[in-house]
């Protein structure tokens, strides 16, 4: 019955939803407004062509496509034969699956919760089993899928008490997701806790770490460090990345920059919006601003003071070009963005006060003190100061950010020895 309520009422909002899909995010980013038929379950052919059944990832945007792009490439390498599809919510989640795999995985939007729409897409992808990264658990998809038989595996799982509060509050509803779920891979003892409080059977839960730790950037990735750090600083300058920004925070770190470029004058900030619609709006904060800029995109560079990375896939590269980072998202309460892109190319971290987001991984980071926590840009500012002026300081942060990446990385080989549990033997 709670599913039926839940099913229902997303179908009286269902024209909200097409508005602010279609139309408010579209009129932002044209790319809400492609393949939007996959939305309702209306998958293209080519999709099923391959006679094997696909084994599906769900990633809901960027942030778990990077974070499952390292699971997956293994996963290939184990099974070259596996047919893969990737869904996604968002036009920039798509970006990023077509440019960290190509034409080897199949890709398309994961189908809004409607009955009819999940129902149509698991009739014509028919998927073996159906990963979900994190916490994207939707009623309709889950049920359909565990009532055709269709094993359910919530992987890098994680749920902070907030959400954990949330769920209960709709326990008839959370009763049947934790139902459908065949198997959960969480981030640790206290994330499985709190799925199995929320009704999941305590056999169905396995605690693998976070998949988020195992990124080893490649000889490529270093190559293309490389070359950036030879491009705007060539160890001559201090460097810093302000990452994945939003409204508000873009306009705290360029004042931050402003009162390093006090101590500091020759240093540049390169800023990346988290979403590609702010590309413009920052440009013009830059343009009403007393600081000199160039974009990325225009490969125009001329030693400004602002490099503004308009462009995209390129964020963790930029990160390991640095001295230091700031992650976005946190210095208003937006929760955090992934700071392990950094820290694994040994660039040390900085973060405002909210980082809910990633309470599996901040805890650690700056327990072994490889983040350091800022509570507005005027700290920020002092913060880049001193590692600007101490680059012992600032090189020990990167170090001890990387040895927490290390000291935390298996949790690839624990989630592929779950999945392969659940693959239909070759035919």
């Amino acid at each position: 019955m709670a599913r039926i309520f839940y099913s229902f009422a997303l179908i009286i909002i269902s024209p909200l939803i097409v508005f602010y899909l279609y139309i408010l995010r579209g009129k932002k980013n044209q790319g809400y407004r492609a393949h939007f038929k996959e939305r309702f379950g209306f998958v293209s052919k080519s999709l099923f062509t391959v006679k094997t059944k696909p084994l599906v990832f769900h990633c809901a945007s960027v942030g778990e496509v990077l974070a499952a792009t390292p699971l997956i490439k293994a996963l290939q390498k184990a099974h070259p034969n596996l047919n893969i599809l990737i869904t996604c919510n968002t036009p920039t989640g798509r970006e990023q699956i077509l440019s960290q795999f190509k034409n080897t995985v199949a890709c398309s939007y994961l189908p809004i919760d409607f009955p009819f729409a999940t129902a149509r897409f698991l009739k014509r992808i028919k998927p073996q089993a159906l990963c979900i990264l994190e916490t994207e658990l939707w009623p309709n998809l889950m049920a359909i899928s565990h009532k055709k038989n269709i094993p359910v595996l919530v992987i890098n799982a994680r749920l902070s008490e907030k959400s954990q509060q949330g769920y209960q509050k709709v326990a008839k509803l959370t009763h049947i997701i934790m139902r459908s779920i065949t198997v959960l891979a969480s981030h640790n003892k206290t994330d499985a806790k709190r799925f199995i409080e929320l009704g999941l059977e305590t056999s169905k839960s396995h605690v693998t770490g976070s998949i988020k730790f195992d990124i080893t950037p490649s000889e490529e990735q270093l190559a293309k460090v490389l070359n950036l750090k030879q491009l705007y600083s060539n160890n001559e300058r201090f460097m810093w990345v302000a990452g994945s920004t939003h409204p508000v925070e873009h306009e705290l770190v360029l004042s931050a920059h402003q009162e390093l470029l006090k101590k500091q004058p020759n240093a540049l900030l390169i800023i990346a919006p988290r979403h590609p619609e702010q590309f413009d709006k920052v440009a013009e904060l830059l343009t009403q601003s007393p600081l000199s800029f160039s974009r990325r995109s225009q490969n125009n560079y001329n030693n400004e003071q602002v490099l503004l990375a308009d462009t995209l896939g390129e964020l963790q590269y930029l990160y390991g070009a640095a001295n230091v980072s700031f992650i976005g998202g946190s210095l208003i309460r937006r929760g955090g963005h992934n700071p392990l892109e950094s820290a694994a190319f040994s660039v040390g971290v900085i973060t405002g006060p909210h980082t809910y987001n990633f309470d599996h991984v901040y805890p650690e980071l700056t327990k072994l003190k490889g983040a350091v926590v800022v509570d507005s840009n005027d700290e920020l500012a002092k913060q880049l100061i001193t590692f600007s002026q101490n680059t012992k300081a600032c090189q020990t942060l990167g170090i001890k950010a990387a040895q927490c990446v290390t000291k935390n990385q298996g949790a690839i080989q624990k989630t592929l020895t779950i999945i392969n549990q659940y693959l239909e033997p070759k035919p």
